[in-house]
């Protein structure tokens, strides 16, 4: 294990084919455009639905992430990540199709409960895949291209689907789901072809057919980047724990793991009760007719911040403290939920659009996504990576499912703008507490922060990778 991790983290560019990183992206796009593009739009116009019932979709969606993620993420590190990705997106396929086809709301929450553990598994699942094939100097770089086909989902998703529902009001909503349906077995195609990561292959003992992905993949990437040779590989030796609740009880990463969980289910906490319901927010003020038909529309234009922020970070993720990033994008969801709120309640649509889009979604929704995955990705052993991430993602949907369900009694309560204030505000602390929690991980190998803690590291090269490095070279 020692020795293929060293290979690959001194890799100049990625090693595998671009194929698997576009299936992988593909996969990410379905994802985000099924959990926050088209759902927002589509639930006002679905006409066996009302305010409660369209809450308890946006929450029934979001307890089935939580078995998705917890159940998924946990086979993952059990069988392996290759097999449990094909069935995360079998799952999402499944359940856009069901709702796509729903008569009545029991029917609509059954699928909607399938294709949300689809989904809770697979956000965490595709993140994890492509951080253990990435150099770890590139790996943000990387697991970026994934976070932007999902988020480009977001931001044209959102448009597209808010353009199906207001220009086909009937059935617009049945094809919002439809496309996603489609899209999910196309990827479940493509994921098929994806290889074993090296990490669990030799979990599994399969080290020829890990010698033989690690070697093509040196192959690959010097052609790529134009070299004859590699550096030398630094070796660390790691004995660590293989049982993975054993790695998650130490102490370290059970504090990691509380933090990521907080994060999570505040994040979870507005931005689904924001992505659900802020359409049915705009009915609840009042707005209708031809008006609100342009309040869906300036929404989900409005989701291209996302989509743009997503862009933004290739520029500064790997120079950047991810947990600077996530306290940035707390400041965001804060301010633009108000702002947003306060432009509402005087019908001013473009000064609402212009502060989703550039405050709330660009910042925030835009920039705590990509650290918190990347972070939750890096924070946990190999032994247990799969299943912490899955964990602290899987709990933290419990907000997701709390959130929506306390908007309309908190805007009765306490009016439109301090309701969203108080969906919001916890974010902030949620993000301080990362500082106290999770490691920097900028640019560091994953075993320097995670199997480093748990036993004394041996610097070693054996003389069979010696003889593999000149062969190489």
């Amino acid at each position: 294990m020692d020795e293929y991790l060293a290979r690959i983290d001194r890799l100049p560019t990625w090693g595998l084919s671009y194929v698997i990183l576009y299936a992988i992206g593909f996969s990410y796009f379905i994802t985000l455009y099924d959990a926050v593009g088209n759902i927002g739009a589509a639930l006002p116009y679905i006409p066996f639905l009302n305010a409660s019932t369209a809450s308890l979709i946006a929450s029934i969606g979001l307890f089935g992430y939580i078995p998705g993620s917890l159940g998924l993420g946990y086979l993952a590190d059990r069988i392996g990540r290759k097999p449990v990705l094909i069935l995360t997106v079998t799952l999402t396929a499944i359940g856009s199709l069901g709702m796509a086809l729903s008569v009545n709301f029991p029917m609509l929450a059954v699928f909607r409960f399938i294709e949300g553990a689809g989904i809770g598994g697979d956000l965490n699942l595709a993140m994890v895949y492509v951080t253990e094939f990435a150099p770890s100097a590139k790996r943000g770089k990387y697991a970026n291209y994934i976070y932007l086909s999902g988020w480009i989902a977001v931001g044209v998703g959102a448009t597209i689907a808010s353009v199906l529902v207001t220009s086909l009001p009937g059935i617009g909503w049945r094809l919002a789901f439809g496309i996603a349906a489609i899209m999910a077995f196309a990827a479940l195609v493509l994921r098929v072809a994806a290889p074993e990561t090296v990490r669990f292959l030799v979990k599994k003992g399969k080290i020829d057919e890990a010698e033989k992905l690690v070697r093509s993949m040196e192959e690959t990437a010097m052609a790529r980047a134009k070299v004859s040779s590699l550096p030398e590989p630094k070796i660390i030796q790691y004995n660590t724990p293989t049982k993975t609740w054993s790695v998650l009880g130490n102490r370290t990463f059970l504090k990691r793991l509380v933090g990521l969980v907080i994060f999570w289910f505040f994040i979870y906490f507005v931005q689904y009760t924001f992505s659900t319901l802020w359409d049915y927010y705009g009915l609840a003020l009042g707005i209708t007719g031809s008006t609100f038909n342009q309040y869906v529309l300036y929404t989900g234009f409005a989701a291209l911040g996302d989509t743009a922020m997503a862009f933004l970070l290739l520029a500064f993720i790997e120079k950047t403290d991810r947990r600077l990033i996530t306290q940035i994008g707390s400041f965001g969801w804060l301010i633009g939920t108000i702002v947003a709120a306060y432009f509402v309640t005087r019908f001013d649509l473009l000064g609402m659009a212009l502060t989703l889009g550039f405050i709330l979604n660009a910042i925030g929704g835009g920039m705590s996504y990509l650290a918190g995955y990347l972070m939750s990705s890096e924070s946990f052993p190999t032994s247990a990576r799969s299943t912490g991430f899955a964990i602290s993602d899987g709990l933290g949907h419990i907000g997701g499912a709390i959130g929506p369900l306390l908007l309309f009694p908190l805007v009765a309560s306490f009016g439109p703008i301090t309701a969203w204030g108080l969906e919001a505000f916890p974010v902030v602390i949620a993000a301080v507490i990362l500082w106290f929690t999770v490691p920097k991980t900028v640019g560091v190998r994953l075993e320097e922060i995670n199997e480093n803690l748990l036993s004394p590291p041996q610097m070693a090269k054996s003389k069979s990778t010696e003889s593999k490095e000149r062969g190489t070279s």
